[in-house]
């Protein structure tokens, strides 16, 4: 798996894990939600991007976006 494909399935675990913690925990996880969607569009826009660094190092493939 590349690295943008592994960062776009990590942040669709994190926006489904947060739903279901603001569901079933407490409304205040709808802040990961933000927090994730925030990132992703800032990523979008300027191509850095937090956890594309961290899988870089743990020796995912590099992809075209990242």
């Amino acid at each position: 798996m590349s690295l943008d494909r592994s960062v776009l399935a990590f942040a669709g675990i994190m926006v489904l894990l947060s739903v279901l913690l603001t569901a079933f925990v407490s409304p205040l996880f709808v802040w990961l939600t933000v927090f994730v969607g925030l990132n992703m569009l800032q990523s979008a826009f300027t191509g850095f991007c937090p956890a594309a660094m961290v899988f870089r190092k743990l020796g995912v493939k590099p992809g075209c976006a990242f």
